[in-house]
């Protein structure tokens, strides 16, 4: 039985690395993990992405790999053991398993129906002649079909192994067959993958040169940058910015060819090419950024400076039609937000489609060619990467792609506050040290941040002045710290005095709430 399994998964492997080699070698190939994968993101129930990301932050995509790829192993084993009685059973296995991943690469929105077809049945033929092969060479061999209801006779003669080897060579020469098979999975499919992510790559890919912004920001200055050994920069470069979204792979847009269309409720669509975006006045702000997924002292949130056309002037060109409540940003991969109408056209906030990131075109991995962003709004409902179109429509006609998951339609930014350092649990010397983080309340802005040592009283702490109220803080606070085990605490207060909570809850459904405690030991 044991032998009949190890063929079944190796035979997977041969199926799986096939996929890779043919999606890497041909540019429109589908990986057939990445379109299971894909689609199990599709078919996830609610509270399944706040569950992920908890486990594995950032990593959640390589988890999600790997999970398909053990999931189609374990199975692929029990077909091995079906096999090795009634070959064409377990064969079947296999062959579901081809039509469903050819369904689910066919309904990902970027990859053709015959690449699907064509991919999954090539990975399913190369899988079948290997079992055929392995569970010749295995130890036990392949038995005939026995009719239902038939009493099955001793084997007369295995079909695929000479009867007259001794078991210790059939052994040893299914042990050889399997390690090389293993070892060509392997080969071929880490060439696969790299081939792909060649495909795929995740930073700058235009060769254009953003034009000069019509009102450039002002350089940061001195008093809003605070220097401390490990607390986090002001602005985030580009190759450290978190990303957090639903794409597998990185979607590659040609820009010869790709178009933002504004329609729906509006009184004149409107189609952009690239190069219409550029040519478009351009403004700078920097807005921070926060991923709803966010736990309470978690990295998921970032600032950076963004360059882009102002959504306002995009609408007003388009009008607005009546009863239009939403705005509904949806990406080349198919995915969804929705935000209020309201809150884009608010004096106070300046959305953009933004084009640039730190001034260089928009990596791909942050969505190139553009991507909406909205300050004060969590990014599951506002900020669409890979943009395609953006759709007026009335509040109650659409719900973005995380609603029906149980998130909450509306995703206002909460005011939270982090320590950067010391890091929770760690050792640290007697004596004059500082404590130190970032908070943020866009698009309200910081007011304020306290700290609590041992659940003593709120120290205040000091603050970088803010670039402006769509942007976190930086803040220190001098500390002479004793020996002994100690609590540190944090807090904010936003510009409207809302301080935050303490009552500490999930990210789900609509943010972590709750105050950054962490443990240090001082000796």
């Amino acid at each position: 039985m044991w032998a009949a399994a190890l063929a079944g998964s190796l035979a997977a492997g041969v199926a799986i690395a096939t996929s890779e080699l043919i999606a890497g070698l041909i540019p429109g190939a589908p990986s057939l993990v990445i379109a299971m994968g894909s689609q199990a993101i599709a078919l996830q129930p609610p509270g399944a992405k706040d569950v992920i990301t908890s486990l594995f932050g950032t990593d959640d995509k390589a988890a999600l790999n790997v999970m398909v790829i053990i999931a189609v192993i374990v199975i692929a084993a029990g077909a091995g053991v079906v096999a090795a009685r009634r070959f064409r059973a377990g064969a079947l296995v296999f062959v579901l398993f081809g039509v469903v991943a050819a369904l689910a690469a066919a309904l990902q929105p970027l990859v053709a129906l015959v690449p699907a077809i064509a991919t999954a049945a090539v990975a399913t033929g190369a899988g079948l002649v290997s079992l055929h092969f392995l569970l010749g060479l295995a130890p036990g061999s392949l038995s005939p079909a026995v009719p239902a209801g038939a009493v099955e006779a001793p084997p007369a003669e295995p079909e695929w192994s000479p009867d007259w080897e001794s078991p210790e060579w059939t052994r040893r020469r299914f042990l050889i067959a399997s390690a090389a098979t293993l070892g060509g999975v392997v080969a071929a499919g880490t060439l696969g993958r790299l081939l792909l992510d060649a495909q795929h790559p995740e930073g700058v890919v235009s060769t254009s040169k953003l034009p000069a912004a019509l009102m450039p920001v002002a350089p940061i200055a001195a008093d809003q940058v605070l220097h401390a050994p490990g607390l986090t920069p002001l602005v985030i470069s580009n190759d450290q910015f978190y990303r957090i979204d639903t794409a597998l792979e990185v979607p590659q847009v040609d820009i010869s060819s790709w178009t933002l269309q504004v329609k729906g409720m509006v009184d004149h669509p409107l189609t952009f090419t690239y190069d219409d975006l550029l040519a478009m006045p351009l403004y700078e702000q920097y807005v921070t950024i926060a991923c709803v997924s966010n736990p309470v002292g978690g990295d998921l949130v970032g600032n950076t400076l963004w360059t882009g056309v102002r959504l306002k002037d995009v609408l007003a060109k388009a009008g607005i039609g009546q009863g239009a409540t939403q705005i509904v940003g949806r990406s080349v991969d198919g995915f969804t937000a929705g935000f209020p109408t309201s809150w884009a056209t608010a004096p106070e906030r300046e959305p953009l489609i933004a084009v640039g990131m730190n001034r260089v075109p928009l990596p791909a991995n942050h969505g190139f060619p553009a991507r909406l962003i909205v300050p004060g709004l969590y990014g599951y409902v506002s900020a669409t990467k890979w943009l395609a179109s953006i759709e007026l429509t009335a509040r109650e006609a659409v719900d973005g792609y995380w609603v029906p998951l149980g998130w909450a339609k509306d995703g206002p930014i909460l005011t939270q506050s982090r320590i950067d350092f010391p890091a929770s649990g760690q050792q640290i010397s007697p004596g004059p040290t500082q404590i130190g983080g970032v908070a943020w309340a866009p698009d309200r802005g910081v007011e304020a941040v306290e700290v609590s040592l041992d659940d003593g009283a709120w120290q205040s702490a000091t603050l970088g002045r803010p670039i402006s109220k769509a942007t976190w803080v930086q803040w220190l606070l001098p500390w002479t710290a004793t020996t002994g085990r100690h609590s540190i605490e944090v807090r904010a207060t936003d510009d409207t005095g809302v301080v935050q909570t303490s009552q500490v809850t999930d990210p789900a459904p609509d943010g972590a709430h709750g105050h950054h405690r962490i443990f240090v030991t001082v000796n």
